[in-house]
């Protein structure tokens, strides 16, 4: 008969109390709601919002066993609404007897809007305490009517230090851990460990029961060397979860520094997304939109060299392409800004919006024809060309009836400054001729 395997360790290291609990002191330091909740078995319908690895499984069962309530754990990945309605009527049936139940809703954000009504009734009238653990916003993945009757706690990634202490912990732990083994391991080996695991307690304890099977006896016990750390940790990569809100944050803050002017914040994140696995070319496509966002006729090379980076990449893939981008990323956040074009697009496109389908002036229109010849098509149009200095004074452009709007106001910056001048210069030739 085949012995049934051992508990992972990340599984048998899970804290039994809050004073186990390592890291997020901003919601469970003393006096916090989170801690204050717990230890008096308050219970509060609440969402846990977080990377892996730091902390959301344990804490509900931690608030679930302070409490004395029934821990019914369900995965919105495999469970449907049949589950639901079974964690429901064990739930009524505990009621009956006094005891309390709360479900624990793993993945939350997975959970489609059937799913999410078929408890929300049971979580309004009392006969279920919602635990949910996402990480993904859950403003964007919850019904407002579940999220209006829970709190939300955000839990931060682990520091480096934190991850030590648990990795420390591990070690030491005779009963739970690895204290049984006579492992050795120098320090800075754990620390190589706890960078490795980026912020993730389960991760950094997996990677430690995998270089403690790989450790070397040594006298009565067993040494982990560098090479086995080495081995383990080869190939990880940082967090970036694809199309999640790690990955808008990071692209966000990559566009902020390169709006910012702020060369070496943007090629840090840019190789932060790269090293997480992003897809240059969907950087690529952002950057020629930062191009004309931020930069716009300040600089127009911009927008030429982040066509080329994006070009670049296409004709040469990984790595070599990857620094075409870091170039345009560094020219761009070097260069002059204006985001004039940007806002004017916008205020033009709200007017086009609210005034409607009006007609084009006739003075305006193409007179390919005879008949629209008669009709007056093209009739009084000045053409620019002809005029002195090549513009019409004067001219109007805008349909009858509207408003000329005013949009595009250059910056006092880079190429800018030029049209600036050049267009107060063509608006006093208009003002002289009455317009």
């Amino acid at each position: 008969m085949t012995a049934a395997p051992e508990r992972p360790l990340a599984d048998r290291m899970r804290p039994r109390d809050l004073d186990e609990v390592v890291g997020q002191g901003h919601i469970l330091g003393p006096g916090k709601p989170l801690r204050r909740a717990i230890e008096a078995g308050r219970l509060h319908s609440m969402v846990l919002w977080g990377p892996p690895g730091t902390g959301k499984t344990t804490l509900a069962r931690l608030l679930a066993r302070r409490a004395g309530a029934e821990f019914i754990a369900v995965s919105a990945v495999l469970a449907g609404v049949k589950e639901i309605r079974e964690a429901v009527a064990r739930a009524r049936a505990l009621r009956e007897q006094g005891r309390a139940t709360i479900l624990f809703v793993d993945e939350a954000h997975r959970f489609n809007k059937a799913q999410q009504d078929a408890f929300l009734p049971h979580v309004e009238d009392g006969t279920l305490v919602f635990v949910g653990a996402t990480t993904e916003n859950p403003s964007f993945e919850l019904n407002n009517a579940l999220l209006s009757r829970a709190r939300v706690y955000v839990l931060r990634p682990l520091g480096e230090q934190d991850l030590v202490r648990v990795l420390e912990r591990a070690l030491a732990d005779g009963e739970r851990g690895l204290g049984g083994r006579g492992l050795r391991v120098d320090a800075q080996l754990l620390r190589l460990i706890a960078r490795a695991a980026d912020g993730d307690a389960r991760r950094a304890l997996n990677l430690l029961e995998i270089a403690a099977d790989l450790a070397e006896p040594e006298g009565e016990g067993a040494r982990i060397t560098e090479a086995a750390v080495a081995e383990v940790v080869r190939g990880g990569v940082r967090r970036f979860d694809k199309g999640g809100d790690l990955f808008y944050d990071q692209i966000s803050a990559l566009h902020k520094a390169v709006r910012g002017s702020a060369p070496d914040a943007a090629l840090y994140w840019l190789c932060r997304m790269l090293d997480g696995g992003c897809d240059p070319r969907y950087i690529a496509r952002r950057v020629v939109r930062m191009a004309s966002e931020d930069i716009g006729n300040a600089d127009p090379r911009g927008l030429q060299l982040a066509l080329a980076a994006w070009d670049v990449y296409d004709r040469l893939g990984s790595p070599e392409g990857e620094l075409a981008i870091a170039q345009a990323v560094v020219y761009l956040a070097c260069a002059p800004k204006s985001n004039a074009v940007y806002r004017a697009f916008g205020a033009a496109m709200e007017d086009a919006r609210r005034h409607g389908s009006l007609e084009v002036p006739m003075h305006l229109r193409n007179a390919p024809t005879r008949l629209m010849r008669e009709l007056g098509h093209g009739r009084g149009y000045r053409y620019a060309h002809d005029e002195p200095e090549r513009y019409a004074a004067g001219e109007r452009y805008f349909p009858e009836g509207m408003p000329e709007g005013r949009y595009y106001e250059p910056v006092a910056d880079g190429l800018e400054l030029r049209i600036r001048e050049r267009l107060a210069r063509l608006r006093r030739l208009d003002r002289e001729r009455g317009r």
